[in-house]
């Protein structure tokens, strides 16, 4: 490991620290205000929010470079081709239908996010795998996604509640017990990214390369795609749907890291998407106190425009 990285991977770190102090120390309670209540604030406030925008940053940042990798595509996310949608559709589901049970949720969530990426590359392998062809797929997909969850708006009303803060994305009254399904799920599907991280440096470099150098590049790809799944379903199914952290993050890591193996990007994803989801949820719940900002809408506003500029500039690079 050569000195540059080493030096952005301590970064990265620190990065997540200084996150992680501003989040337990801001809010719309200073905490040396409440000194009686302070250890229970963050016991049973900040430290949940706190793991859970850690948790949630790093899985769906890794699932978006992972995905991007896959498909060749820099315009792809879990978020821009329905795969937040499907995993919240199913998600929902289980919390309407299963309201009791703890570990069906994630467990649905990824099964939904990862009905909704097959379909996505089912319907542009058949119409022409072009990068517009995916993302079009992709709106389609999350489209029907998403009116299947405003149906059981209508069909399950005692859980519109849950559902209206599922929707908009967000971590206010996650508790630590909803997290540790979850938990399981994305350390078991970082761990294995890591591991398979050059099976996916090979598979970036081009279906036709990857199979000359005897990758099976189809059962590679149904395999990345549905770690991509797992990562970013058990996200949702505790952050709801939060959008454009899959797409901001593995750009902003190939910036710092260029030339660097998928092993370090993804490693890179993890703590630079886990320190910037914290950040934003620090934001959105202290830049409004006493009211909060749900933390998904915040990151539209970040990440709507960061994508137009993407359409833009890959528009512009084609035209060169």
């Amino acid at each position: 490991m050569d000195k540059r990285t080493v030096r952005v991977l301590v970064l990265a770190c620190l990065g997540l620290l200084l996150a992680a102090g501003l989040a337990l120390r801001l809010g719309a309670v200073p905490l040396w205000q409440a000194p009686a209540a302070a250890r229970r604030i963050l016991l049973f406030v900040r430290v949940p929010r706190l793991l859970a925008a850690a948790l949630a940053g790093a899985a769906l940042s890794a699932a978006g470079l992972i995905i991007q990798t896959v498909l060749a595509n820099p315009l792809a996310g879990p978020s821009i081709l329905g795969i937040n949608a499907g995993a919240g559709l199913f998600a929902a589901a289980a919390m309407a239908l299963l309201p009791a049970a703890l570990f069906p949720v994630p467990l649905a969530a990824f099964a939904g996010a990862l009905c909704s990426i097959l379909l996505v590359f089912a319907v542009a392998r058949t119409t022409g795998a072009s990068r517009i062809t995916i993302v079009l797929a992709g709106v389609a997909i999350s489209s029907l996604m998403t009116a299947g969850l405003h149906t059981l708006n209508v069909l399950f009303p005692e859980v519109l509640a849950q559902l209206r803060d599922f929707q908009t994305g967000g971590f206010a009254g996650v508790a630590q017990k909803q997290l540790l399904p979850a938990g399981i799920l994305i350390g078991l599907g970082l761990a294995a990214a890591l591991l398979f991280a050059g099976e996916l440096d090979i598979l970036g470099l081009g279906e036709e390369t990857a199979g000359a150098l005897g990758l099976h590049v189809k059962r590679w790809r149904l395999l990345f795609l549905a770690l991509a799944a797992a990562l970013a379903g058990a996200a949702v199914s505790f952050a709801g749907l939060v959008s454009f952290v899959g797409l901001i993050v593995p750009h902003a890591v190939r910036l710092l890291a260029r030339g660097g193996g998928k092993r370090l990007h993804l490693a890179l994803c993890a703590l630079l998407g886990a320190a910037f989801l914290i950040l934003c949820d620090t934001a959105a719940r202290t830049f409004f106190a006493p009211y909060e900002l749900p933390v998904g809408i915040l990151i539209a506003y970040l990440g709507a425009p960061f994508f137009l500029w993407l359409l833009l500039r890959n528009k512009r690079a084609r035209h060169a």
